[in-house]
């Protein structure tokens, strides 16, 4: 079942690719089809799991390169569970938002999209780390496509820009991957993870990881691939991209750096919260001073990005749960945001705050689900927004008392920069010709955000299935993350 979740949209991707003409509705149609399928499948993963089991469910394995101890293995738990249906559910809510809006080389878009979400959501699954190092770096052909060939007018440079961040952390991953594997004897990562390595070693290994995920998360000051990949992104790739792929370096923290290097993931915890806590104050800043609406949406998650890697090296039950659950809320608070200014883009054919203003009097409809999403961005409770934040600063608070308090102001600042957007874009009077003629949104349209809507107000309300299913795994992470495996004497602090 988890291998069928993982490859039938690449499954998909081949048959659109060989076997269909150039008929751009034949794509849309058996790529929607393909993506719903793989949604309703991670639901039947969903429903087979067992909340109250740490251990990795529904595993697959097969030798592929046994003389080198790697092999094809999968499988889930209480952390990567949550990531996969993530995944799966804004797949085909990014395939239905480029219903119209794509026009040009359709089926190499579709196919592009299809093989992203089975890269994806093989980076969640995989449990060798070579499969995972495979699967990680093939993202990132699908995404430079997405970007170079359907952005904006500088998509080429914000492709190219994206690609070798990523790429240059990446080379840094695979050798510390190779030294891990050799050292430990296996690429296989439940077995990594009782593997001890000397305090000097894991350091090492730790920066080594660090250069990829951090750049991936991404944090401060390897961020600034960000909102150009946004602005240029086309806005289903825009979506994908801050819903799950700004997910996978946090999660690279959770599954590897914190259970298997747990003495350099606490030497090196003051350098994690110094760095996020620059990210949310500093980059909550400078989304106040922008002019085009993705931009500042782009500079909002690396400020939310931040608030999750403080809770993930909070080393508490609060911070960690916090830090995962919010992970999820911003994947579907920011694929919302993104969703929205792709709607006025398709219309107006620009993203300039200036250029708004009075849309609540042409689309009032568009307007409460925009107030809904940004309440939901700056923490309102009865939101998800409000239920991660508070579990973050909870642990934060637990953890260190000084990095709650300058990360608390991140809320202040957050509230200020959404709320001065969402007042430039929907209120005052209606000032052009062109806002005049806007129409709301149509069924199609609304059809994208009810999904991520239900999910908004479920978890602000009633979070206990999203938190009970993560809780297990968390609390087997916490003991992993605890241990100290290089000895006490070889700790310097």
């Amino acid at each position: 079942m988890l291998s069928l979740v993982i490859f039938l949209p690449l499954v998909g991707a081949l048959v659109l690719f060989f076997g269909v003409k150039d008929n751009p509705q034949v794509a849309r149609y058996l790529a929607l089809f393909t993506t719903l399928v793989t949604f309703l499948l991670s639901l039947r993963l969903l429903n087979g799991f067992n909340v109250g089991s740490a251990a990795f469910q529904f595993v697959e394995e097969a030798a592929w390169l046994p003389g080198y101890g790697i092999t094809y293995k999968v499988g889930v738990d209480g952390i990567s569970l949550p990531f996969v249906l993530l995944t799966t559910l804004l797949t085909p809510i990014c395939i239905l938002a480029s219903w119209e809006s794509v026009q040009k080389q359709v089926k190499g878009y579709m196919v592009a999209f299809l093989a992203l979400e089975c890269f994806v959501t093989g980076v969640f699954c995989a449990l060798d780390f070579v499969l995972f190092y495979i699967l990680w770096e093939a993202m990132l052909i699908p995404m430079f496509l997405l970007i170079g060939v359907w952005g904006g007018k500088n998509r080429v440079y914000a492709a190219f820009k994206f690609f070798l961040y990523t790429l240059a952390g990446s080379l840094l991953m695979l050798i510390a991957i190779l030294v891990m594997g050799f050292k430990g004897g296996t690429f296989s990562i439940p077995e990594l993870m009782r593997v001890p390595f000397s305090f000097t070693l894991q350091v090492w290994l730790f920066l080594g990881l660090f250069s990829s995920f951090a750049v991936k998360v991404p944090m401060w000051p390897v961020h600034t691939w960000l909102p150009d990949a946004h602005v240029e992104a086309p806005t289903a790739g825009s979506v994908i991209l801050a819903g799950i792929l700004l997910k996978m370096g946090a999660y690279g923290f959770l599954r590897f750096s914190l259970p298997m290097l747990p003495d350099a993931s606490r030497f090196f915890v003051p350098l994690i919260f110094g760095l996020s806590l620059v990210a949310i104050v500093y980059t909550a800043l400078v989304a106040m001073m922008q002019k085009d609406l993705k931009k500042l949406i782009a500079y909002s998650s690396v400020s939310h990005m931040g608030f999750v890697t403080i809770g993930l090296f909070a080393y508490n039950q609060q911070g960690l749960e916090g830090g995962i659950l919010q992970m999820v809320n911003h994947g579907v608070v920011a694929g919302g945001l993104f969703l929205l200014v792709g709607v006025v883009y398709d219309r107006m054919h620009t993203r300039e705050i200036a250029r708004f203003g009075g849309l609540a009097h042409r689309m009032p409809i568009y307007a409460v689900i925009f107030m809904i999403f940004t309440m939901a961005s700056v923490g309102l409770p009865g939101t998800n927004g409000f239920i991660g934040e508070f579990l973050i600063l909870l642990g934060a608070y637990l953890a260190n008392k000084a990095v709650a308090l300058v990360a608390a102001t991140g809320l202040v600042l957050g509230a200020a920069y959404m709320l001065w957007m969402f007042k430039k874009v929907l209120f005052g009077e209606v000032r052009s010709e062109e806002v005049a003629a806007l129409r709301d949104v149509t069924m199609r349209e609304i059809v994208l955000f009810v999904p991520l809507l239900v999910l908004v107000f479920w978890i602000g309300f009633y979070p206990a299935p999203f938190l009970n299913m993560m809780h297990v795994s968390v609390e087997q992470l916490l003991v992993q993350a605890g241990t100290v495996k290089a000895g006490a004497a070889a700790i310097p602090f």
